[in-house]
């Protein structure tokens, strides 16, 4: 808004008469700058590319593609494992009766630490980064709300591990299919799921790993808000899931065990079986998902208070 003040008696009109006074608001009223909208401040799709770009992100993608490639060489060279007369039968043993019962093997093998890694990586090193590159002040000035900052490197991050947990079975039924055929899905106890169905059934024990490493999501995330340097958000989740993996194998720990995430990790199996079974999958989706909530509203409360001066 602008006033132009009226010339003097006597005096002439003109330009150099004129003078324009610029209304300021005042400090503290909330006006930004015209076309701002904090809600439009880096959007999904620029994170994303961003993160996509990474080398890291390409060579997690690369080895969890080859992870099946050296299973069917294993299998090739070594044959498929005997089953074990104390342990029981297991899935490892049918691995090579067909495409559905390889990617199963693999999601076995990979659920208890290779895919957490993938998780820690995306979810510890998001905003940790930025601080150790000295770039996260510049985001917040440019300006990027801080609420607004995390729901974006934390939904991207989300995405790219969900993207891994999708990747390594898609393409371990890919190669297993290529290598051992097209079937049903063959369970060690007797019997079998059709093929149609395996899929489906593949696709529900993918998305409740997915569902079951939110905590170490949840936790990565936290500690990245917390530190400044990637690596330690990184192995500190990655040691912690670790930890728990240790302490639900302590037996004596009875029902105490019940409580730990990792307690439930494997019960996506109960999806692998003639009926299938919700009721270990609800109970370790419960869990995850509340370590995963409260976790991540604790990284949103350190964030909110924290200076930030890198």
């Amino acid at each position: 808004m602008s006033t132009t003040t009226d010339p003097a008696p006597g005096e002439a009109s003109g330009p150099a008469q004129r003078t324009t006074a610029v209304a300021v608001p005042p400090a503290g009223t909330g006006e930004s700058a015209p076309g701002y909208r904090p809600g439009r401040t880096l959007p999904f799709r620029v994170e994303a590319l961003r993160q996509l770009k990474r080398r890291r992100t390409l060579v997690m993608g690369a080895v969890l593609s080859a992870l099946p490639f050296i299973l069917v060489a294993a299998f090739a060279i070594g044959g498929t494992p005997d089953g074990n007369a104390e342990r029981g039968p297991t899935l490892m043993q049918t691995a090579t009766e067909s495409g559905a019962n390889f990617a199963a093997t693999c999601l076995f093998v990979s659920a208890g630490f290779l895919l957490v890694v993938p998780v820690a990586l995306f979810c510890g090193d998001t905003v940790a980064s930025e601080a150790s590159w000295s770039s996260l002040r510049y985001l917040l000035a440019a300006p990027v709300p801080r609420a607004r900052l995390l729901w974006s490197k934390l939904a991207v991050a989300l995405a790219f591990s969900a993207a891994a947990m999708v990747l390594l079975p898609l393409v371990a039924l890919a190669v297993g299919t290529a290598a051992y055929g097209w079937g049903p899905l063959q369970l060690p106890t007797g019997g079998g799921i059709g093929a149609g169905d395996a899929a489906g059934r593949l696709l529900i024990a993918t998305g409740y790993v997915f569902v079951s490493q939110l905590v170490t999501a949840g936790l990565a995330f936290w500690l990245s808000v917390k530190t400044d340097a990637p690596l330690g958000a990184v192995g500190g989740a990655v040691g912690l899931t670790i930890v728990g993996n240790v302490l639900d194998a302590v037996t004596a720990l009875g029902d105490w065990r019940d409580v730990l995430p990792a307690h439930w990790q494997f019960a996506w199996i109960d999806a692998l079986q003639p009926e299938l079974d919700w009721g270990g999958m609800a109970q370790g989706a419960a869990v995850s998902v509340t370590y995963a909530v409260v976790l991540t509203a604790l990284a949103f409360r350190a964030f909110s208070r924290k200076d930030i001066v890198s």
